[in-house]
């Protein structure tokens, strides 16, 4: 079980590509957009939603 050792680890550790700093800059920003792009959608939908609905007369 060579896989399971800690030298195959510590080899397997300094095969993976790790980010640089810049990188991860760049995706942690592009995540934050995204989630804050999706909230303001949902947002809107939802005001959009209960403006339909008491323009229909369900909701009070």
């Amino acid at each position: 079980m060579k896989w399971f050792s800690f030298s195959g680890i510590y080899t397997e550790i300094k095969r993976v590509r790790w980010p640089k700093g810049s990188e991860m800059g760049r995706n942690v920003s592009v995540v934050l957009a995204f989630t804050v792009g999706f909230g303001l959608f949902f947002v809107f939908t939802e005001f959009v939603i209960s403006f339909l609905l008491k323009w229909i007369g369900i909701i009070a």
